[in-house]
């Protein structure tokens, strides 16, 4: 029989498999996993499994944790099409496990609108068109059973839940398929199957609003509650859910049938006989008790496993097999068509009649199947391979031809449909790919340029889909020069001419001197003389300004001159006998001061200097700007001028060009304001201030009042910072020079921080030029760099492709400056199709990604772990690969191996040993200079020794056998924590070469990773998608306290965790004076998420646990849905209340109130607790917290 890729996040099935076993030994449940690990393509939950964690601890560490998410999810399992945020618009809604993204498709693409998160899990989601109502609404199931209905306010642009309720039934079992959500099309009804033998009926409510209420007979139940109408005469008031009880248990799939008076249902299942079925119920919804006899029944393809509804006027449905797929409908003969042995995933309407359709099977494949109709009735099938696309979960026909794939474990595209065929024999064209990291499996913190920032390598992925992703914060410098010039005291670029978008000049000021860069024939030049410029002094400010001039300001004078090379002094404007020290220009306008708080304003008129006005201000000018808030050409000359000064320490503002003070705001610090900035972030005017410890201040400034509002403050290093504006695109950003630089930008109205990938600059300016297109100069101590600026978000992902090769592993050596990667690649014979995993351990450059050297394992062998290491007593770094070696006829896993490797000087890998083991290493560590294995149910350690002869011998040292099955290991000096299979957390010591459990934690957990805070506190993650956190009692007075773990914290996180790691995605982050944070975990998960577990201070867990009660009394979540609920932990054992963990996600939000919101959470209105601090400290704490990510 044809093997078949299974889901790779398949732990529940492992989980239930194991459950019917509880009580065999240990050896007879390995053999259970190794079984389930190997079959379909052995993509389940070994998968998942990654490698150890960095070093590096914390001395003193807390049990509270701030969890926020950096990366927000990107697989995606649902999809779907309609007329929702308007009747004008289609909409693309996307889900992707805990969050919605809803698009616009327009000429250009797919526009975003707007996305938000829920409290839940979105297990099923559908859109349909009430009666009556212009626009769409939105069916959300979570996996929780709660569900809810939203809708679109075009006014407000905000999301309405219409209605919600709580569909759960605490006694059924819930089906092996899932849960599925159907409406049928005359709207009538929502239909559900959650639960085995059991299907949920929502009726609903037409024409006048229902006051019924909870009825008392059995089989009803009232679970939702008025929140809103959807439509005139279509109201969504009280909903009563009717359960109807059906025979069949084992369902596969289900659809809602079209063009029939009333609503049915036809289902797809499988008997006690392994034997397949299509069964029809006709839903009485007068009747309230019973569903309607079954009016149609017939058996079908064995492999059948997917029904898809065929809409009127042909109505019926398409039972799709794997060899066959077959038209059914109640009172017509079926009509079948062949297909090649594959598995059909996904599908997606063409036309609305639905006599053409999309289908994708597991490998990517996209197909088109034509409904071929004869007089109102179904004649033939036809299918034809249209060509190859991710592995979808979700199919959606857009318009014109496109399409939209979404996938869970690959790049999610926007594909073209073509009449045809190109060179390579396909009809599709790939237009744009939405970058997905899911899931992701393993992953590494490296610091590949050497900057003292991590930067994540992740495997990422399934199936053919699978690559290598490298992740870092911040914004990205592409170096293209780099000029040996230190000691800069200034820095800016000048144009052929004014008005022009390319430069090619740059003014380089020093002490006691200017020098000049010239860009001739594609190379820099330096000038000895430029334009009319005076060299033998320090420049000031310098820039293009109208009439095709030039204006330089030195400490003695400002010059006019012409704009070319050798142009000529047109004028010149002296100050008497005083020096200047700071000036700023725009295209018509000079503003300086020469010192003793003097101020003046010059104006370029024709070829002249003329002084138009002067004044005098109490204190000092540390920093100028006239910088135009409009951008447009027609307005070369500002009206304000911005100044900080010495002494009071402020920044004002003063109207131009009469000098009248408008705004006088005091910074309230003691380091002076050395930059000063003016200029508009998506239509908003704002005033940047900078001082000379590193702290930027931000305000908006109200033209009409002349007044600046919503002041913030953020700790950007500390030392001075220089503000410039750039442009990327028509976007205007900030760069802010300092010893943290960073990019000052804005989306959604919001300002946002992102650290730019260098150590220190001094000063930045824009050169975009012929040879330089799209570039800066950056000037640093030592050098000048030129450069492109990545484009700016807080994460950027590159993509490392595997011909079709998933990366289940990965390791970093540094000496070899290579990364050991594991792969898994599925191949399928042409004449059986059947499928063989082939498995690899291949090493790769550490800068450019390419395979250095690869070994083949042996086709019985599968792959497990890796690890980069050095054994004691000798200095070379070793990987070494841990595999499995199954037999067909024992479904216990009794063989693998240890392989060494050591990479050659030429970057080839050689053999050094191998070691048969009795069982399958799923994890290595390195431990004290020896090798730390989970095999099976125990850990293990080796040693390396050295032979007479030279050769090298790894042999046991000791061993320790307490676990069903040891997955994940961690380790901190001679303590070793292991997570289990299915009994959680344990942790042994290591004393005198042998190994002792020293403590326990006894709560059933199903561990999916593990990690250490320090020697006595660890966090785990476990199947219910939650996260805790463990202490170990190494002072208890009795043995039994010391032996037993102490659950310390607990938190849904909602998210299915694979790798925690120690470490960080930013420089430095709790080098602020004050930072709350004492070390930073990573985790990735299978949607693709990166998130961030801080370790916090008491003192700040107790005002952010504070905050965050506030908050959620004053903010409520989307559909209804409690945020209490959805924090608590959950599993199938048991619950308990979220403690000890903080929610960054929601804390974050706390900087997107206005200033009124952030009061009455302060303030602790609406029934919350009232903060003993400020407004501006509690904004300074959260932003700290923003930096971790």
């Amino acid at each position: 029989m044809m093997l078949r890729q299974a889901d790779w996040f398949s732990t529940v099935s492992l989980r239930k498999d194991v459950e019917k076993d509880k009580r065999s030994n240990s050896s007879s449940l390995c053999g259970l996993m190794a079984i389930i690990l190997l079959k379909n393509g052995v993509l389940s939950l070994r998968t998942l499994v990654t490698v150890g964690c960095e070093t590096g601890f914390q001395p003193t560490m807390s049990v509270y944790q701030y969890v926020v998410t950096a990366q927000k999810p990107t697989a995606v399992h649902f999809a779907v099409k309609g007329r929702f945020t308007s009747s004008d618009e289609i909409n693309l809604i996307i889900s992707k496990g805990t969050r919605i993204e809803i698009f616009t498709l327009t000429p250009d693409g797919l526009r975003p609108v707007i996305e938000f998160g829920i409290y839940g899990r979105i297990e099923a989601m559908e859109i349909f068109s009430p009666p009556d109502v212009s626009t769409d609404s939105l069916f959300i199931l979570t996996e929780r059973n709660t569900f809810c209905i939203l809708t679109y306010n075009q006014a407000t642009q905000d999301i309405v839940t219409a209605a919600n309720g709580d569909v759960r039934d605490r006694s059924a079992r819930p089906l092996n398929c899932g849960m599925r959500a159907m409406i049928d099309a005359q709207c009538k009804a929502i239909v559900l199957t959650m639960y085995a033998g059991l299907v949920k009926v929502l009726p609903f409510a037409t024409g006048e609003t229902s006051s019924l209420r909870a009825p008392k007979s059995k089989g009803k139940n009232v679970v939702g509650r008025h929140t809103g109408e959807i439509g005139e005469g279509f109201n969504v008031s009280v909903f009563i859910f009717h359960w109807y009880r059906i025979d069949e248990v084992n369902l596969l799939s289900s659809v809602m049938l079209h063009g029939v008076e009333n609503p049915t249902l036809m289902i797809l299942y499988e008997d006690t006989r392994a034997t397949r079925h299509v069964k029809t119920y006709e839903i009485n919804l007068r009747s309230k008790d019973k569903a309607g006899g079954s009016s149609f029944r017939a058996k079908v393809e064995t492999g059948a496993n997917l029904l898809i509804a065929v809409p009127a006027p042909l109505g019926g449905a398409l039972v799709i097999g794997e060899q066959t797929i077959t038209y059914i409908h109640p009172d017509r003969s079926p009509i079948s068509i062949n297909i090649e042995g594959t598995v059909i995933r996904s599908y997606g309407l063409i036309d609305e009649d639905g006599t053409r359709l999309l289908l994708a099977d597991y490998l990517g494949h996209l197909y088109v199947l034509v409904l071929i109709s004869q007089g109102g009735a179904l004649a033939g099938l036809q299918i034809e391979r249209l060509g190859e696309v991710s592995t979808p979960s979700s199919i959606v026909y857009l318009d014109n031809g496109f399409a939209y794939i979404g996938s869970p474990s690959g790049d999610s595209q926007l594909v073209q449909l073509h009449n045809v065929q190109n060179n390579e024999g396909s009809y599709l064209e790939i237009l744009e790919e939405y970058p997905n990291m899911a899931p992701i499996t393993d992953f590494c913190i490296v610091d590949l340029e050497r900057q003292g920032q991590g930067q994540l390598v992740t495997c990422s992925g399934a199936g053919k889909d699978g690559s290598l992703r490298i992740v870092r914060n911040g914004v990205g410098i592409d170096e293209q020069a780099t000029l040996e010039m230190p000691g800069v005291k200034g820095l800016w670029s000048l144009a052929h001419s004014y008005g022009s978008m390319h430069e090619e000049t740059i003014v380089f000021s020093f002490i006691g001197e200017t020098r000049v860069l010239h860009l001739n024939d594609s190379e820099l030049e330096e000038a000895e003389q430029f334009s009319g410029f005076d060299m033998a002094h320090s420049t000031v400010a310098c820039g293009n300004v109208a009439g095709n001039l030039l204006v330089q300001v030195t400490e003695v004078s400002v010059r006019l001159t012409g704009c070319s090379t050798d142009g000529k002094l047109m004028d010149e404007w002296i100050p008497d006998g005083s020096t200047i020290t700071v000036a700023c220009l725009n295209g018509t306008q000079c503003v300086l001061s020469y010192g003793n708080g003097s101020l003046v304003l010059l104006e370029v008129q024709g070829d002249k200097l003329v002084k138009i006005r002067e004044t005098q201000l109490e204190y000092e000018i540390a920093c100028i700007d006239i910088s135009p808030f409009e951008e447009s050409e027609s307005s070369e000359k500002s009206q304000f001028v911005a100044v900080g000064l010495w002494t009071d320490i402020t920044a004002r503002i003063l109207s131009l060009p009469d000098f009248k003070p408008l705004v006088k705001e005091s910074l309230g610090i003691e380091s002076i304001p050395r930059s000063i900035l003016m200029t508009t972030l998506e239509d908003i005017p704002y005033l940047f201030v900078a001082s000379g410890d590193g702290q930027l201040f931000s305000f908006k400034f109200d033209q009409h009042t002349s007044s600046l509002v919503e002041r913030k403050k953020i700790a950007l290093g500390t030392q001075p910072i220089v503000l410039q504006t750039f442009k990327t695109g028509t976007t205007t950003n900030i760069f802010a020079a300092s010893d943290r630089p960073t990019v000052v930008y804005s989306k959604n109205q919001k300002l946002l921080y992102s650290n730019v990938n260098l150590k220190e600059v001094n000063y930045m300016v824009s050169f975009n030029s012929e040879s330089f297109p799209n570039s800066v100069v950056l000037n640093t101590d030592e050098s000048t760099i030129i450069g492109k600026i990545d484009q700016i978000q807080k994460l950027h992902v590159s993509k490392i492709a595997l011909d079709k090769e998933m990366a289940r592993r990965i390791a970093y050596q540094e000496s070899s400056r290579s990364f050991g990667i594991i792969t898994l690649k599925i191949q399928i014979d042409a004449g059986s199709g059947d499928e063989q995993a082939l498995g690899f351990f291949r090493i790769l450059d550490d800068r450019l990604f390419e395979v250095l050297d690869s070994f083949a394992l042996d086709r019985d062998e599968t792959i497990e772990s890796i690890i980069s290491l050095t054994f004691e007593a000798d200095s070379n770094e070793y990987y070494v690969v841990g595999t499995a070696r199954p037999t067909p006829e024992d479904s216990n896993v009794h063989k693998g191996r240890l392989r060494v490797f050591s990479v050659l000087p030429t970057r080839h890998l050689k053999l050094v040993t191998e070691l048969e083991v009795q069982g399958a290493p799923y994890v290595l560590r390195e431990f004290n200079g020896k090798l730390l294995a989970g095999i099976n149910g125990k850990v293990e350690i080796y040693q390396m020794t050295i032979e007479e002869d030279g050769s090298y011998n790894l042999s046991l040292h000791c061993s320790h056998h307490s676990n069903v099955v040891a997955l994940y290991i961690e380790t901190r000096g001679d303590f070793i924590v292991v997570g289990d299979l299915m009994e959680s957390v344990s942790v042994l010591m290591y004393s005198d070469g042998a190994l002792e459990q020293v403590a326990k934690d006894y709560n059933a957990n199903w561990m999916t990773s593990v990690g250490m805070i320090d020697q006595d506190t660890y966090i785990g993650s476990e199947t219910g998608y939650n996260l805790f956190t463990l202490k170990r009692n190494a002072g208890g007075a009795t043995p039994e306290e010391r032996r037993k773990l102490e659950v310390m914290g607990e938190f849904h996180l909602g998210e299915f965790v694979n790798r925690f790691r120690k470490g960080s995605l930013v420089m430095n982050q709790n080098e602020v004076e004050g930072s709350p944070i004492l070390s930073t975990i990573l985790y990735g998960t299978i949607n693709g998420v990166i998130g961030v577990i801080a370790n916090i201070t008491q003192e700040s867990y107790e005002l952010l646990e504070k905050l965050q009660y506030n908050m959620i009394h004053v903010i409520h979540g989307v559909g209804g849905l409690k945020y209490e609920e959805w924090r608590t932990f959950y599993n199938d054992q048991r619950t308990g209340d979220c403690r000890n963990f903080i929610d960054g996600d929601l804390i974050e939000t706390f900087l997107d109130f206005n200033p009124d919101q952030m009061q009455l959470v302060v303030d602790g209105s609406k029934w919350g607790t009232p903060l003993d601090t400020s407004v501006e400290d509690v904004i300074r704490l959260v932003e700290i917290m923003v930096r971790i990510h």
